[in-house]
């Protein structure tokens, strides 16, 4: 039996129309990805493309976005394309839940609607408002990752009823639309996060400054005084006091010290002087650092024997102030008498540098962090080991500014832990 010629005419215009609506689908998906590459995502330029590309899939006479307030658990109107006077006024409107935008939201189902005037959960208050007369509608929701973030709404079919087809366009455009909106949405709060860790940067490095310059001149006056008390001392008493003046004194210099080395080092890779290093003579730097240190000599130091030749590219004044500031944490956080065993192997092409101690170790969580700017292990109230929390920060940016490594190991509280320092080997 032939086919009717009309009919097969029918179906060729049919497939055509979704050919043309599938290009078109596929040229506002590609739009959207690289608007979303680009360095600005610009939300208002999404949304119109969107509401565009669906009034013109749909034949529709304007379209409009409404999105999800988590903070106000409220639908409202985020933009539309209308041509009406007014219709700038609808943004920021709150939607009804019972209305048919609502429904969409709740059901996460399509709608269409013929004959609004004839369906109660039309929002009438919306026409009203702006001057408009919505005669027929159709929505579906906007899901991104399982969750509605909206519905994507196209209202006054120029040709209609609505059609299965219609729907089936507007559906796959809103999975797009979603994915868009929810990602400029992400993009736009990492942005918003740069720029405030980009600020808290400025503040901090401001305070370091001032606080390096402004507190030396007076702990240099307070220093100065405590050493001609205690060397004109009548009695040991007062020789005590001065003690621990100068002490404190030098502490919070030290804690100066390393504030403006950790900021000076952030800015001024370029003074790097990388060189090779000696392991016989690194033990010795080591020996002597350890020897420096406060509380050191009620522990039992033990120093790696070197090998023969065995050098490592480094900048040796910084790396010293690094191990430095690895020694001291070992020192501090090991109870007295304790064990802290200083070791330095080869490691194929690197030089693999531990500082292990029987100290008071770290959880699995912390391991990480404790090299982070300002980080304590203990709270700031009941902690009884004392430092800033920024010698291990320094240590670090020390040791990859030198194109190495540094990582911790502990097997938990009470355990101890290692510090180890990989360092590129002179051939």
């Amino acid at each position: 039996m032939a086919s009717n010629p009309n009919d097969l005419e029918n179906e060729v215009k049919r497939l055509h129309a979704q050919v043309a609506a599938l290009r078109q689908l596929l040229d506002v998906t590609t739009w959207l990805n690289d608007t979303l590459l680009s360095p600005d995502p610009q939300p208002e330029r999404l949304l119109s493309t969107i509401m565009d590309a669906a009034a013109g899939l749909t034949g529709c006479e304007s379209a409009a976005v409404l999105l999800w307030d988590e903070n106000r658990n409220e639908l409202y109107f985020a933009s539309t394309n209308s041509n009406n006077p007014n219709a700038p006024n609808l943004i920021g409107t709150m939607v009804p839940m019972e209305s048919i935008a609502g429904t969409i939201f709740q059901s996460r189902l399509p709608h269409r609607v013929d004959n609004v005037a004839a369906d109660i959960r039309h929002y009438k208050d919306v026409d009203k408002d702006i001057g408009f007369q919505t005669r027929s509608l159709m929505g579906v929701p906007m899901i991104a990752r399982g969750r509605v973030i909206g519905v994507l709404e196209v209202v006054n079919k120029k040709r209609p009823p609505f059609s299965p087809r219609d729907e089936q366009v507007l559906m796959m455009l809103a999975q797009e639309a979603a994915v868009a909106i929810e990602v400029a949405r992400l993009l736009m709060a990492l942005s918003t996060a740069n720029r405030e860790l980009s600020e808290v940067d400025r503040l901090k490095d401001t305070f370091i400054s001032i606080a390096s310059h402004e507190l030396r001149t007076p702990l240099g006056i307070i220093i100065g005084y405590a050493t001609f008390l205690k060397e004109d001392a009548s009695n040991s008493e007062t020789a005590e006091y001065a003690d621990t003046v100068m002490g404190s004194a030098l502490h919070l210099r030290s804690i100066l010290d390393s504030m403006a080395t950790l900021r000076y080092m952030t800015t001024n890779i370029a003074d790097m002087h990388l060189e090779p290093i000696d392991l016989a003579t690194l033990r010795s730097d080591l020996a002597a650092e350890v020897a420096s240190l406060p509380g050191a000599a009620a522990h039992d130091i033990q120093l790696y024997e070197p090998v023969n030749g065995l050098k490592i590219k480094a900048d040796r004044a910084r790396l010293m102030l690094a191990l430095g500031n690895v020694l001291d944490n070992a020192v501090r956080f090991t109870p007295a008498p304790g064990t802290i065993t200083i070791d330095a192997k080869p490691r194929s092409h690197e030089v693999w540098i531990s500082v292990q101690d029987t100290g008071v170790g770290i959880t699995a969580e912390n391991i990480e962090r404790m090299f982070d700017e300002f980080f304590q292990v203990e709270n700031h109230m009941t902690r009884a080991h004392g430092g800033l929390g920024i010698g291990l920060s320094v240590a670090r940016t020390v040791i990859k500014l030198c194109g190495g490594r540094i990582w911790a190991e502990s097997q938990g509280l009470g355990r101890g832990s290692t510090l180890t320092i990989a360092l590129p080997q002179v051939p």
